[in-house]
């Protein structure tokens, strides 16, 4: 393989001969206007398109050649999918009419016989490249359009159904994890069963539109849909409105109504408080009177309401919270919805645990590219696919450290190793051949390295990992570690076929994560997940040895009727009160700050400061913050401050005066803040 890289350049070509004269010649002859790639058989040049697929305009390409000839070559480029937006000029000296016809049905845009005429090769490159372009252009434009119509949907649809969770004081997670399961169990149900007529874009409209099915308790009254203890009768009926009033806030947005976004957000607004045998509201619709879509969401809004924690209940685990589900616990739902939640319990579990807005955007990809193939663009599938391949392995690389990472390419055959993993083994960074390459029997034993293949292609896409335990030669050293890899499948097809795997070595010896885990749990408030008294402690000290000239002040307060909140409402209530006060205090500091609970009902902040009015404002900031109401609790504290400008002292010392300030704060009426150098006791 050779680059020519020249200043003047249109695009890439790659020529494809296996007659190094002939591949000279071509060259020459684009030199001037475009820059040239060379291989020299059908398999190398397959293997620089699968790392380079978006660098090359247009091939020139052989027929009769070694290892894999020219139709070998259309062949694989048709089931890659690149033949749509890569033009083939076949470059031959095979004239007779079943060659070029065989060539043409493969997808070839041109035929040049060879030997051939420069201003011919120069005419038809510059034709069939100028056209790719154009076509190029035109996809990406409407692909875009379509990407961005999708994108701001979605954005709109977050913004609202935030107001509703913010207002209900639910975890910013809800909706997200609400639509990943949704559509989880909607797509393992097309596997099971074609009882219902679910297409990708109707699934990707039922979890866009999920984020809505609570968008009626707007019309709730704060006191109910914030109350931390038990509802009494009236004010469940009262919440139990916020299905039809969800629907009757949606049915009165104008000149939309036949739109099928906006029907579906309505019948899963209305419906999703439904159950199977009829003993759901409003309507008591039994059975599949119920649409599909509020069905599942329906589950969908329990399971995470009994995983997520309430200021009236702790959370479940995802087993608790199934087996709650399966037993009937939770009403009645669909036996092959309940089929589907049984089969994929554990994959379930592990995607919610990922779950992050950037995944969220996956229905935003599925809704494009249903547009874009049923709209005839379908162009624009490569970049589709690319975009998907790209975001598996992001996702599955940002869970790495330095290990060794490879990618399995099944079609040509090869492995591909991170540059890490390659220089660490002391192999190539691409493997042709990989079942008889060294790695196949230097690093592993080849009947494990050959078990370890046979595993991999028994992987399925509902059923992707693979983690087995080998005895591997790594720097001339045995050692056991543990292979993890994820295969990948094309979902060009209807049916999906297996395209590869991304993969990576684990030292089982290593326990560095899980000392760090333990270390983290060991310097850490359980209850709200602030630093622990000691761990503050060290910290802070350190900060002070190597202060110099910077200022810096500890803030020390306590909650005046965490007491008042336990025996009223309980201590779940008390537990909610102090994580609250924990997420206030990280809301209003930086990373550099020092947030800690001392224990019981309090705690400290250590910060740096530059100017003391500047610290004023902060501080005042914080304290409004930190009294603000927890539903119709009123939160109050007494807080104490003291500064360490060019501190010689001990943390010892910086913490009684804090805590003097506070306890002054205490005897004169709570619930305000005093610095130490403004108690009259004070020196």
């Amino acid at each position: 393989m050779a680059d020519k890289h020249k200043h003047k350049h249109q695009g890439k070509i790659l020529i494809v001969d296996d007659s190094e004269l002939n591949r000279s010649l071509l060259a020459d002859i684009l030199d001037a206007d475009f820059e040239t790639v060379e291989a020299e058989d059908g398999l190398q040049a397959c293997a620089y398109l699968q790392e380079h697929e978006l660098e090359v305009s247009l091939v020139l390409l052989d027929i009769v050649m070694p290892h894999m000839d020219g139709f070998e070559v259309l062949a694989m480029m048709n089931r890659k999918g690149w033949i749509k937006t890569m033009p083939v000029i076949m470059i031959s000296a095979e004239t007779g009419s079943s060659y070029i016809d065989r060539a043409y049905d493969l997808g070839a845009v041109d035929y040049i016989s060879r030997p051939f005429d420069e201003r011919t090769v120069l005419h038809r490159v510059n034709s069939n490249y100028m056209l790719s372009i154009k076509q190029k252009e035109m996809s990406d434009l409407f692909s875009s359009q379509v990407y961005e119509h999708e994108r701001d949907n979605r954005l709109m649809i977050q913004i609202l159904s935030h107001i509703v969770e913010f207002r209900n004081g639910e975890s910013g997670l809800h909706i997200l994890h609400v639509s990943t399961f949704t559509e989880m169990i909607l797509r393992h149900l097309l596997t099971i069963t074609d009882k219902y007529e679910l297409t990708p874009a109707q699934i990707g409209i039922i979890c866009n539109t999920s984020a809505l099915h609570d968008i009626g308790k707007m019309s709730i009254p704060e006191s109910i849909l914030n109350k931390p203890g038990k509802l009494t009768r009236e004010e469940f009926e009262i919440m139990k409105t916020h299905s039809v009033e969800g629907e009757k806030l949606l049915r009165a947005i104008p000149y939309h109504q036949n739109v099928k976004l906006l029907e579906t957000a309505c019948e899963i607004c209305r419906w999703h408080h439904e159950r199977y045998d009829g003993s759901g509201y409003p309507d008591g619709l039994k059975g599949d009177d119920i649409p599909i879509s509020a069905q599942v969401v329906a589950l969908a809004d329990v399971y995470d309401a009994l995983t997520s924690k309430r200021v009236y209940k702790p959370p479940f685990t995802h087993e608790q919270a199934v087996n709650m589900i399966m037993n009937g616990e939770c009403g009645v739902f669909n036996p092959l919805i309940l089929k589907c939640l049984d089969d994929i319990k554990d994959k379930l579990k592990h995607e919610l645990a990922v779950s992050s807005p950037a995944h969220d955007m996956e229905a935003v990809r599925e809704n494009v590219e249903h547009v874009l193939k049923t709209s005839g663009a379908g162009v624009s599938d490569r970049t589709i696919r690319l975009l998907e391949h790209e975001r598996m392995k992001n996702r599955f690389y940002e869970r790495l450290s330095h290990e060794v990472l490879f990618e399995y390419v099944a079609s040509p055959e090869m492995i591909v190793l991170s540059e890490w993993g390659a220089d660490f083994l002391g192999l190539p960074e691409k493997i042709l051949d990989p079942r008889s390459s060294k790695l196949a029997t230097d690093v592993f034993e080849k009947d494990d390295f050959d078990r370890l293949m046979s595993k991999m292609f028994d992987t399925t896409p509902e059923n992707p990992m693979v983690e087995e335990k080998y005895l591997l030669t790594l720097q001339g050293v045995k050692k056991w570690n543990k292979v993890i890899i994820q295969s990948i499948w094309s979902s060009d097809d209807e049916h999906p076929v297996f395209d590869g795997a991304l993969g990576k070595f684990v030292d089982v010896d290593d326990e560095t994560q899980e000392l760090q885990q333990l270390e983290e749990l060991a310097e850490h408030d359980a209850a709200t997940g602030l630093f622990n008294h000691h761990a503050a402690k060290r910290r802070i000290t350190k900060l002070l040895a190597e202060a110099g000239s910077k200022k810096y002040a500890l803030v020390f307060f306590d909650l005046d009727n965490l007491k008042k909140a336990n025996d009223n409402y309980g201590h779940l209530f008390g537990n909610e009160l102090l994580k609250a006060v924990a997420d206030r205090m990280k809301s209003n500091t930086r990373a550099t700050d020092v947030c800690a609970r001392m224990g019981g009902d309090e705690f400290i902040i250590f910060m740096e400061y530059r100017t003391e009015n500047g610290l004023s404002q902060l501080i005042k900031r914080i304290f409004t913050c930190l009294t603000q109401p927890l539903g119709d609790f009123p939160v109050s504290v007494s807080m104490g401050i003291a500064l360490a400008e060019n501190y010689r002292g001990t943390y010892d010392e910086l913490f009684h005066n804090a805590d003097t300030a506070a306890y002054y704060v205490k005897k004169n009426g709570k619930n305000t803040y005093k610095f130490y150098s403004d108690i009259p006791s004070a020196d």
